[in-house]
């Protein structure tokens, strides 16, 4: 079984210029340095220090090589999904960020699929953008943020999204973006998405829980990462509410049974954690997960799945198996 990779990301090598009407502080550009390294310039401040693992494939086939990872499945790098640009300048930065990586799939298709982005901040925009994702970049779904401007992904204002994805055969992937509780760190910023990035990953899986969108939508494909984040560890909770309080019960189905309809990532570091993920949710819901290029990532996901002490079959579903049926290979 081929070990799929899904949670990883790209930057372009460039940005188009902004457009006319977009605010240009909000425009992300790259500044190019020797060493194949580079600067993701937000505002005139550099927001990440970059370099050609972003946007080269045959050295991250190199990398893939060496880390025993066979197909990567690629997104973009989080604060590119760009929801706070008005709606037309989202769907310019989508369109090039979806071309980049379709062209990265065509430079290597047996190594690499893909999954774009769509401009949230207008819901029915992005569900018509979903149709050309993939007509026009033959991409597989998309990557969405654990909130869209503050507001979570199970709120029905997202309905037409996932219907539109539900319809197309879309996966979603949902990634932590502008994470809540961040003024509650004491500690360096790099805090952030160690701590918060799961808290607010966590809260958008129960919003889609409480919010009842796979009642609606019952067909949708949807992966988080980093485990789900809070969400192991706050499910008996939820379940217990939903079971001893008639005000609860009513209102969402079962979120034992909504969670084990959701697949995770196994980015959450230790084995003993990720054996309780594939008793709570089901080993047939976790894929393998690295953050690729960036720090708060892990490689060689072989040896982390080996020190589980799966059966034969079901290590292979976590290497790959599980992924291609999220991805509806």
């Amino acid at each position: 079984m081929p070990v799929i990779d899904v949670h990883n990301h790209i930057v372009p090598a460039e940005f188009p210029p902004a457009p006319c009407d977009c605010m240009p502080d909000k425009w992300p550009s790259m500044r190019h340095h020797a060493g194949n390294k580079a600067s993701v310039m937000i505002g005139g401040k550099e927001f990440r220090a970059v370099d050609h693992r972003c946007w080269d494939p045959a050295r991250r086939a190199a990398d893939m090589d060496a880390e025993e990872v066979d197909i990567q499945v690629l997104s973009p790098m989080p604060e590119l999904l760009s929801y706070w640009l008005d709606a037309k300048s989202g769907l310019a930065m989508a369109r090039h960020i979806n071309r980049a990586i379709a062209e990265m799939v065509a430079a290597a298709p047996t190594r690499f699929r893909g999954l774009g982005m769509v401009p949230l901040q207008d819901p029915d925009l992005a569900a018509k953008e979903l149709a050309v994702l993939r007509s026009d970049y033959g991409l597989l779904g998309i990557e969405i943020g654990s909130n869209i401007n503050g507001r979570v992904p199970g709120d029905p204002h997202f309905d037409a999204v996932f219907a539109e994805a539900e319809r197309l055969g879309l996966a979603i992937f949902v990634h932590s973006l502008h994470p809540v509780a961040t003024d509650r760190l004491v500690g360096p910023p790099m805090l952030v998405p160690f701590v918060n990035f799961p808290i607010d990953t966590g809260l958008a899986a129960i919003s889609l829980i409480t919010g009842g969108t796979l009642a609606r939508y019952p067909k949708l494909r949807i992966g988080f990462s980093h485990g789900g984040g809070t969400l192991a560890a706050l499910l008996p909770r939820l379940n217990f509410g939903w079971q001893n309080m008639p005000a609860l019960h009513g209102s969402f189905a079962a979120p034992v049974e909504a969670a084990r309809r959701f697949y995770y990532d196994n980015l959450v570091f230790e084995p003993a954690f990720c054996r309780y993920l594939i008793e709570a949710f089901g080993v047939s819901q976790l894929f393998v997960g690295s953050d690729y290029p960036f720090p708060a990532g892990r490689g060689r996901p072989r040896d982390f799945i080996n020190q589980l002490g799966l059966s034969a079959s079901d290590g292979e579903a976590l290497r790959g198996g599980n992924a291609s049926r999220f991805l509806g290979l």
